[in-house]
């Protein structure tokens, strides 16, 4: 608690260091000792810092009773209750609660947090931001704090990364405390994998970098396909054939140039998906149902998204042939967003959205695939439960055909990696990074499809 206190005091004079005033709410816990601490200590550096001691203080664990005694014993000035009005204070600090809380936070807890909200000053959260549910990034609305930074103590948790908790923790902050964790960790984060993957060399032709298959685009949506197979073009891969499910359309004579046509006759040929890395269901509507028997049963890199992944969770027959495909050493990825992952699971999205790393695990378990569950922190999980977190990405991305953007970039990445013992993971987790890593720094509202591909060859030029 010692150190924790220390950590807080140091980033709290780092962030605010002219702030002459600086408030604490301290909980019933040992999340609030560590405010107590940090109280002691900026006093004792003649800031003026006053406490709002919030809950039944007779009943503190030891480490922070200890800390209570300590603050009293230096003079710091404690009330008990919330203040009447913030007096100036540059800084609020938010030790109220720490992990673990899995309900809506109770009064007086419940007041203090809204009273945190109200405030105009820089918000610093103690390990966690009150009522914010650090395994899976579930908040409480108005009684959860909305943090400007959150310092972590010992471990980074997954909510932080994941469902709501980015709107919540502003930037994050880690201290270790000198501790070595001696458990296993719920997951890891997505870091740059541009690295691992291979480089192309001054021999190679087209036929190099694979082929990838797009087939989706009915009648009124070819656009998500058209993005999806321009996506996997410009993420390098060598030919790029669109199969588009209405080619009668007006729309297909847009169709960029450097795409080349699939012929019907190839969509069904078992030799021919043996070859080649297939994605389906980028705006495939419910036509896209009489060719997933084909590519479920032969595609040797099958890809699944959008309405491919609607019409297996409706089909029972469909759901046995994908879970049938690990057997055969066919290898699958699926992009689900919350909605799909709770059709495919018989599940509400609201269950999906409560355990989103539980999700993705059941995803990867049920069916045999890699599992790419979207939104706010992308979950990655393999087929040997290996979860991992996204921390790239902004609502700039909550924009139509971003999505497909991505099924397009990752399916067109996987195609390149040949026989890499770790393909689809590596594909999808360096696709997710690359993706978010596009959608940040948008100026302003949200970023087109087109405009999103453009950025992804911007990337991937300036790390060659």
């Amino acid at each position: 608690m010692d150190k924790a206190g220390q950590a807080l005091a140091k980033l709290g004079a780092a962030l605010q260091p002219h702030a002459k005033n600086i408030e604490i709410l301290a909980g019933p816990g040992n999340n609030g000792g560590d405010g107590l601490v940090a109280a002691r200590l900026w006093h004792q550096s003649g800031r003026r810092v006053s406490v709002s001691a919030v809950g039944d203080l007779t009943r503190l664990p030891a480490d922070a009773a200890r800390a209570l005694a300590k603050a009293q014993a230096a003079g710091v000035p404690i009330r008990h209750g919330l203040p009447s009005a913030n007096d100036g204070a540059a800084l609020v600090v938010d030790a109220l609660l720490g992990i673990g809380i899995n309900r809506a936070p109770e009064e007086p807890i419940a007041q203090a947090i809204q009273w945190i909200n109200s405030q105009s000053a820089c918000v610093l959260s103690v390990d966690v931001p009150s009522g914010l549910n650090a395994d899976n990034g579930n908040a409480w609305g108005g009684a959860t704090v909305r943090a400007n930074h959150c310092l972590s103590l010992l471990t980074l948790k997954p909510g932080f990364f994941t469902a709501q908790g980015r709107d919540y923790c502003g930037q994050l902050w880690l201290h270790g405390l000198d501790v070595v964790p001696d458990v296993q960790a719920d997951a890891q984060l997505i870091g740059n994998q541009i690295s691992d993957l291979p480089s192309r060399q001054h021999s190679q032709h087209k036929g190099s970098f694979g082929d990838l298959w797009v087939i989706g685009g009915t009648t009124g949506m070819q656009g998500a396909a058209m993005l999806a197979a321009s996506a996997g073009l410009a993420s390098g891969d060598g030919r790029v054939y669109l199969g588009l499910l209405d080619d009668n359309a007006a729309g297909a004579a847009a169709m960029p140039p450097e795409l080349m046509r699939l012929a019907r006759i190839l969509w069904n040929d078992a030799r021919a998906l043996q070859q080649t890395t297939v994605l389906c269901g980028c705006g495939g509507g419910q036509a896209i149902r009489v060719h997933l028997f084909a590519a479920l049963a032969h595609a040797r890199r099958l890809v699944l998204d959008a309405d491919a992944l609607n019409v297996i969770a409706a089909d029972t027959n469909l759901q046995q042939q994908l879970k049938h495909r690990k057997t055969r050493s066919l290898a699958t990825i699926v992009t689900p967003h919350p909605l799909e992952a709770a059709r495919l699971l018989k599940l509400s999205t609201a269950q999906i959205q409560a355990d989103r790393l539980g999700a993705a695990q059941t995803l990867s378990r049920q069916f045999g695939v890699v599992a790419v569950l979207k939104g706010s922190g992308t979950v990655v999980c393999d087929v040997s439960l290996n979860t991992r977190i996204n921390p790239t990405g902004s609502a700039a991305l909550a924009s139509p055909g971003t999505g497909d953007v991505l099924a397009g970039w990752m399916s067109g990445i996987w195609s390149q990696l040949n026989e890499h013992a770790d393909s689809a993971s590596l594909a999808a987790r360096a696709a997710v990074y690359a993706h978010g890593l596009a959608g940040q720094h948008v100026s302003a509202g949200p970023i087109l499809a087109s405009e999103l591909i453009e950025r992804l060859k911007s990337l991937k030029r300036e790390s060659a």
